[in-house]
């Protein structure tokens, strides 16, 4: 067998042949969903379950179409990939009508559509590539695709194609129609830039135009004669890209639409048979509208302005509406994100919703944690009220409509993602799951901290006897906004037990900043993305000692990716008398250098809040401390994300301070690492550099 190394990287985190992006038919009979053959196989698939028999049928196999390979995709789709952090091949995003009777997906930069029936043949749509975003209108009688920043409209029943907005002869280079612009897709979950109306008539499109946006450079010094990658990349402090909404109809006939005073983030759009709905937001985040469009003039009407004195956080799902048209949102009421209706708040104090998953009538499907490591699926309606749907324990989402639910998730008894569809009448039905076992059984600990403290959890090796032998620790964190490591499924500390069983004490621990505690908790790093992260790693450090034991505090690692990768450097360089060793992946190490929509919300505006940079980065002084730690850092040559500037700036001012440090480039590697190869040999890499470094 395969090192657990090997096996994670060939199953992309043992994820391929579970199934995912499920859609439910608006008349509940059937599920469309994604699945790859095997459990080592990247080749995903599109699939129909009907829901009646509970029969299975393969829609679309890739590899039976005659398309060409991977590496043909169109660089707005690699883009958008690298967005989503989707790391297979195949049918990895399909878009439905709204009667779920007709799907069209994209292959190597071809459309395809496909009817949503067993025995249906995909049918390449007969139009010049590379296609980018296909979505069939409602109606399915069209399709709409973006090709070379222009969007187009295919009719289907005459086969003929036509241009419905592109730019004008004025305009720049940097302008498209109908794509999402960087800081929408990475930070906002926006990864879409038009949206048809509800009758296929009419669609709202946004304009980008990136000529404003600082132009930066990505080149691959291991391949010198290939031209750099030119990248608009809108730093902290610098010009975000100009992004306006027009209505346009089939004819290419355009009206502005009124995105309202002062803002400058188009945030979210949603037109369903009650209103076009638009929802932007102030560059600093402080304020965020809600506005109805006029479909016919464009103007809007301002519906709800949510302020805050630090940032209104953007929350996926909503706005939306019940079925006769009352709205449905969330707010910040008595440090709880809760469900609204109306304006009235439908779920309780302590509750956090996380996000709406779907509106189904009367009913909203979210989900929600009542402790932090548990986001669980929940259900509201007139009649019953706020309850949950499904499991109590574990980490789940889920998808609804006709009635019927679909529920996928996992939890700390079992591996893998389990998937299965509950009717109206409460029968289940179950999706297959083909994703290979890691053979790894985490044994985790949670550890109590005082209230307001950090979530902490512990693995240690599997068998490992109490008062036997006294453990080096590595701290295993994230650490940041927008992501938590202590969750209550399985596969959150399967990499953190295979670091354990090589005979290190892990610590997990989720601190100031990280969601699932409500708005205080999260916006207690505003201004200072350092002290209060940096802190509660050190108390998590400690009370894991104290409540464990076997921990030994003089041999502490640490290591992390991205965040985590600026928390694990932060570490050693303004606490080595607590951490001795340090693996810093993809580090943020200059905030400067980092998109505007993220960093200004923590930070600010540089130029009118110095000191928050100063406090948070980590490429000046960062000698001052001493002793001097071992510190690697790793990084992708081709990160368009976190670029290489980040390590290498880090690394020049570590030489200049006589600080000892190790340099892993990744040549071709992007923010992730899909490279089997190159995922396994990090994860030994690491190992052996922190067994040295902690003796």
């Amino acid at each position: 067998m395969s090192s657990f190394p090997r096996r994670q990287a060939a199953t992309r985190r043992f994820t391929l042949g579970a199934p995912r992006r499920p859609t439910v038919s608006p008349d509940g009979g059937r599920v469309v969903f994604l699945r790859s053959r095997a459990g080592d196989d990247p080749v995903t698939c599109l699939w129909l379950l009907d829901v009646a028999s509970g029969e299975e049928h393969l829609l679309v196999d890739p590899l039976t179409l005659d398309v060409p390979g991977e590496e043909d995709l169109p660089p707005e789709e690699r883009a958008r990939r690298e967005r989503v952090r989707e790391q297979s091949g195949g049918v990895v995003e399909y878009a439905l009508d709204a009667a779920a009777r007709l799907a069209v997906f994209v292959l190597s930069g071809r459309a395809f559509t496909v009817e949503l029936v067993p025995g249906a043949q995909p049918a390449p749509l007969p139009v010049d590539g590379p296609v980018v975003d296909p979505r069939p209108d409602p109606t399915g009688a069209r399709v709409a695709f973006v090709r070379d920043g222009t969007l187009h409209v295919h009719e289907l029943s005459t086969g003929t194609t036509h241009v419905l907005a592109g730019p004008a002869d004025d305009d720049g280079p940097g302008v498209t129609w109908g794509l999402a612009e960087f800081v929408a897709a990475e930070e906002m979950n926006r990864y879409r830039g038009y949206w048809w109306s509800p009758d296929g008539s009419q669609l709202a499109v946004a304009r980008v135009d990136d000529a404003p946006v600082e132009r930066w450079w990505i080149a691959d010094p291991a391949h010198p004669d290939r031209a750099p990658v030119e990248t608009a990349y809108p730093a902290a402090g610098t010009a975000n890209a100009d992004v306006t909404l027009a209505l346009v109809d089939l004819d290419g006939t355009r009206v502005p639409v009124d995105l309202g005073e002062g803002t400058e983030y188009l945030a979210a759009v949603a037109w369903d048979v009650h209103d076009l709905l638009v929802t932007v937001s102030t560059r600093d985040q402080r304020r965020v509208d809600l506005r109805r469009v006029d479909p016919d003039s464009g103007e809007s009407t301002l519906l709800v302005s949510e302020t805050d004195d630090v940032w209104v956080d953007l929350v996926p799902g909503v706005s939306a509406h019940l079925g006769d048209g009352v709205l449905v949102r969330c707010a910040e009421l008595d440090d709880t994100r809760r469900l609204l209706v109306g304006d009235e708040a439908v779920t309780p104090r302590g509750l956090q919703v996380r996000g709406v998953a779907d509106v189904d009538g009367d009913t909203v499907l979210f989900t929600a944690s009542e402790r932090p490591e548990d986001v669980t699926l929940w259900a509201w309606s007139r009649q019953g009220g706020a309850a949950r749907v499904g499991p109590q324990y574990g980490v789940w989402a889920g998808r609804r409509a006709g009635g019927v639910t679909v529920l996928a998730g996992g939890d700390l008894d079992a591996d893998g993602t389990r998937t299965w569809v509950r009717t109206a009448e409460g029968r289940t039905v179950g999706v297959t799951s083909h994703a290979e076992s890691p053979g790894l059984q985490p044994a985790v600990r949670r550890v109590a901290t005082d209230a307001g403290g950090p979530s902490v959890a512990v693995v240690l090796p599997t068998g490992h006897v109490p008062g036997s032998r006294r453990l080096p620790v590595l701290l295993d964190p994230y650490g940041g906004p927008h992501a938590q490591r202590v969750l209550a499924t399985r596969g959150m500390f399967l990499t953190s037990q295979w670091f354990a069983d090589q005979g290190f004490a892990v610590v997990v621990a989720d601190g100031r900043g990280t969601p699932g505690r409500g708005p205080a908790y999260e916006r207690a790093v505003w201004g200072d993305l350092a002290g209060p992260v940096l802190d509660d790693q050190v108390a998590a450090l400690h009370a894991a000692a104290e409540q464990v034991g076997d921990l030994d505090l003089d041999r502490v690692g640490i290591r992390g990716w991205s965040f985590g990768g600026y928390l694990a450097a932060l570490a050693v360089l303004r606490r080595p008398d607590v951490f001795h060793a340090a693996v810093a992946g993809a580090p943020v190490t200059d905030w400067r250098l980092y998109d505007t929509h993220y960093t200004e919300r923590y930070l600010g505006h540089p130029d009118q809040h110095p000191d928050a940079y100063a406090r948070s980065s980590i490429t000046e002084d960062p000698g001052a401390q001493s002793p001097a730690r071992p510190l690697m850092l790793v990084h992708g040559l081709a990160d368009d994300n976190v670029v290489a500037a980040h390590t290498l700036r880090l690394s020049s001012s570590l030489l200049a301070a006589g600080h000892p440090h190790t340099v892993l480039p990744l040549s071709g590697v992007t923010h992730m690492t899909p490279q089997e190869v190159v995922a396994e040999n990090l994860l030994l890499l690491q190992v052996a550099f922190l067994r040295d470094a902690l003796g």
